[in-house]
């Protein structure tokens, strides 16, 4: 599990309580758990040896606690349960849409700046931008270091978040941050875009030029710190990230999903149509995504998209984050469409577990229609005769 996997997860449950632990118990680590003081020497020796200043060491761990609060928080099974379709209404709102439109004003040059330097579009740090925090409005209330403090001494996965302590005693140690008032979400992510503080260390730039990184006070600094980070994960310049299309009646539905990429003039060739008429890409690798299969709203993804999968790998968030960032880049609406009525949480239960007893690997029976159970759907759907779209209904319950 990447770091980035976990900080994205993490952050998901803060905004959405959707948190959906994978984690496995772990045989408890080197350099956890017992006496916090004791640990926290250990800490201190780590970052010294590592070239930090002990005075930084000890100005950041002094008066740290463990925040049972934090610990609850991790051990939480959140569940993701909304369609696509309710929550890309609810996050890609109206006023949401108008902020980040007078955002991209307000900071235009330092958005023209961050796509120059490093090639991510405008839309797409803004999208970001509005989902994480509204903007800066809300970055969490956890005091970060104590946070960091608590999950690595946590014996459950403290070598994900020990190295994430250690970069916050370098942030310390730069004056870009202070350990006893810093607050943010749960799993230590700080600022306006949420990045744990190795990235900050990785990617941070000083974007108002008052010689820090503060990627919680400065809308430049996150601005530009945010690019940096997305273009490390492979963002392309130039390049689409999502398209909306239109589809024909009949399309070989096997074919859709992520994972099935196929040159994008092949789906153009099959009938599927961007609603802006662009097929400049169609040498670009391209996935036809149905989030709540073929009747609802339906969308063509290029390599670009990979970046929302490395920032959050649920599904339903990241395709709203992309759509969120067509939007400010100046899409129209998507068309709903008229979806088939999907499962209840007791007919989706079900459904996994007819899917399991049939041999697919759904991952755990939660209700959640995850990569697993979409796969697993679609499978069966191609068995029965029916449109391979992988949006689970009554029908298909029935049917198996």
């Amino acid at each position: 599990m990447s770091s980035v996997f976990v900080r994205r997860l993490a952050f998901a449950s803060v905004i959405t309580g959707c948190l959906a632990s994978n984690a496995l118990a772990q045989t408890p680590a080197p350099g956890c758990g017992g006496d916090l003081g004791a640990f926290l020497e250990g800490v201190k020796a780590e970052a010294v040896a590592k070239g930090i200043p002990a005075r930084a060491a000890d100005e950041a761990l002094a008066g740290a606690q463990i925040d049972q609060k934090v610990l609850s928080r991790d051990r939480a099974q959140g569940v993701f349960r909304q369609t696509f379709l309710e929550f890309s209404q609810r996050t890609v709102s109206q006023a949401r849409l108008d902020i980040g439109r007078q955002k991209l004003k307000q900071y235009a040059d330092v958005f023209a700046r961050a796509e120059r330097e490093f090639g991510v579009a405008p839309g797409v740090i803004t999208a970001f931008w509005a989902m994480e925090t509204d903007f800066g409005a809300v970055q969490g209330d956890f005091n970060t270091r104590n946070a960091l403090v608590t999950l690595s001494h946590d014996c459950r996965r403290p070598e994900l978040f020990r190295p994430q302590l250690i970069a916050l005693i370098e942030m310390v140690q730069h004056g870009d941050l202070n350990p006893a008032t810093n607050t943010g979400a749960w799993a230590g992510e700080v600022g306006q875009v949420q990045m744990l503080p190795e990235d900050i260390i990785a990617y941070g730039i000083d974007g108002d030029g008052d010689g820090h990184v503060n990627v919680k006070g400065s809308a430049p600094d996150a601005i530009l710190t945010a690019a940096k980070f997305i273009q490390s994960l492979g963002f392309k310049a130039g390049q689409p990230w999502i398209q909306e299309v239109t589809l024909p009646e009949s399309l070989p539905w096997e074919k859709s999903g992520l994972g099935n990429e196929i040159p994008a003039s092949e789906w153009f060739k099959l009938g599927v149509t961007p609603r802006d008429n662009e097929t400049s890409f169609g040498d670009l690798p391209a996935a036809l995504i149905l989030p709540q299969g073929r009747k609802g709203p339906a969308f063509l993804t290029y390599p670009n998209f990979g970046i929302y999968l490395e920032w959050n790998q649920s599904f339903i968030y990241t395709t709203s984050a992309a759509y969120f960032a067509t939007r400010l880049s100046g899409a129209p609406p998507y068309l709903k469409g008229t979806p088939d009525l999907g499962l209840d949480d007791t007919g989706m239960k079900a459904l996994q577990a007819r899917l399991e007893a049939l041999g697919h690997d759904v991952g755990k029976v939660d209700g959640i229609l995850g990569s697993g159970t979409r796969t697993a759907v679609q499978k069966e759907q191609a068995r029965l005769g029916m449109p391979a779209d992988g949006w689970p209904t009554q029908a298909l319950l029935s049917a198996l």
